[in-house]
């Protein structure tokens, strides 16, 4: 789903076997080193479906050399993780919709409960997510019916570096990826379902 450039020479992608959260990978493609674990409490699939666990956690990353944040905001639940890679810290924000959840068929995770967090930036002051939270059963009836909801999400999320929540913004788009620029103020934002996607908007 996502993966950020952590230096020169390394990438940081997920690890979808389920084994540990990311590996850092080398430019040629060489596993590096693991790091972290799904925080998740099902016991069960930790036990017994890593892959559909790992498949059920894909999560949008992003990471900020200039004070090491490495953040993962899950694409079903809503759960925020922070590592600082500086000092080691390590903080899990939980929602009310909670972790991901999934079912399993023939070894995949097949998605259940809501899409969660559609895009996330680490800057040097926040971290900002986009959240949709639409539930799959209500996505299913309205392609049933012929009248899709709108893909992408309403609300942007500002947290600390540390997880602390900071400020929550209700948009008048729904929204699949932004760039946030903390200098001027501008949040730049793509609404893929308008024929004129891109929108502007002051913090």
């Amino acid at each position: 789903l996502d993966f950020v450039q952590y230096d020169d020479t390394t990438f940081i992608i997920p690890d979808y076997s389920g084994d540990s959260r990311f590996c850092f990978v080398s430019r040629q493609g060489k596993l590096l080193r693991k790091l972290g674990a799904i925080p998740t409490i099902n016991e069960d699939a930790l036990q017994n479906a890593r892959p559909a666990l790992a498949q059920a956690w894909r999560s949008f990353i992003d990471y900020n050399p200039r004070n090491g944040v490495l953040a993962a905001a899950t694409q079903l639940g809503e759960v925020l993780e922070i590592y600082n890679l500086k000092d080691s810290t390590y903080v899990v924000c939980t929602g009310p919709n909670g972790e991901p959840e999934f079912k399993v068929s023939q070894g995949y995770g097949i998605p259940n409960g809501i899409m969660g967090f559609n895009d996330m930036q680490v800057t040097d002051h926040a971290i900002y997510v986009v959240f949709q939270g639409s539930k799959f059963k209500d996505i299913m009836q309205s392609a049933k019916r012929g009248t899709l909801l709108p893909s992408g999400g309403q609300y942007i999320y500002v947290f600390s570096l540390k997880g602390e929540p900071l400020r929550k913004y209700v948009l008048d788009h729904h929204i699949s990826g932004f760039s946030v620029n903390e200098q001027e103020g501008i949040i730049f934002a793509v609404d893929v379902n308008r024929d004129e996607p891109i929108v502007e908007y002051q913090m």
